[in-house]
């Protein structure tokens, strides 16, 4: 517990995401290769909101529900008078396996009555090279990051965040890392909520180690004992 009231914990898959939305905490999901990285990018370049998404063949052992992210984006576009951006995998080829693995995601966008603008590869910083990102909210569809968003969105958490210590065209060195933290402990504190920080993979060195970083950033930040 800090000395501000705010626990911070540090936990790792979709399962501890689900987990600490349970309890209620402000979830932030750490994948850094790429897709916090790339919603780390779009948030640079003035995206309205950012959201992460299962893939249509990822089975995490806890809930996730791609359709239902799809809505809550399109929704959020019909309201802001824009459209989505869809960031997806794989990295390399064509758009066809892209589109294959994001029906579901689709599926709910089209049911909110918004449209896909732009389709685009899970590159990390380089999707702002990609598309205008300005004032568009994007929706990432991958199989780690975005099952864990999904998973902590589905377990209700009052807020499901990102966050990297990969550098972006905008932030170099520790920025990255301090602008997640800041985000966070911005929602824990309009929400009167802890704080959850999320390796997307257990199983991802890069996840864990940049994770665990931010994770002391907070406890940093909080003058945690």
């Amino acid at each position: 517990m800090t000395r501000t009231g705010i626990p911070v914990i540090l936990t790792a898959d979709a399962s501890g995401a689900a987990r600490a939305a349970r309890q209620g905490l402000v979830v932030v999901i750490v994948d850094v290769i790429d897709m916090s990285t790339s919603l780390e990018a779009a948030l640079d370049e003035g995206a309205a909101a950012v959201y992460g998404a299962g893939t249509d063949g990822v089975q995490p052992p806890v809930p996730v529900d791609p359709q239902r992210v799809g809505r809550l984006a399109g929704g959020r576009a019909r309201t802001l008078g824009t459209d989505v951006v869809l960031i997806a995998e794989p990295r390399g080829g064509g758009d066809e396996q892209r589109l294959a693995a994001t029906t579901r995601v689709r599926s709910g966008i089209a049911a909110a009555g918004a449209s896909i603008g732009a389709l685009l590869p899970n590159l990390g910083a380089a999707v702002a090279e990609l598309a205008d990102l300005k004032g568009r909210v994007v929706v990432a569809a991958t199989g780690a990051g975005g099952a864990a968003f999904d998973a902590a969105l589905t377990a209700g958490a009052p807020a499901v965040l990102t966050g990297t210590i990969a550098r972006t065209r905008h932030k170099k060195g520790l920025r990255p890392a301090e602008a997640s933290a800041a985000r966070a402990l911005a929602a824990a504190g309009r929400l009167s909520a802890g704080v959850a920080v999320v390796a997307a993979s257990g199983n991802s060195l890069e996840d864990l180690l940049a994770a665990e970083y931010i994770y002391r950033l907070l406890l940093a930040k909080t003058h945690c004992r």
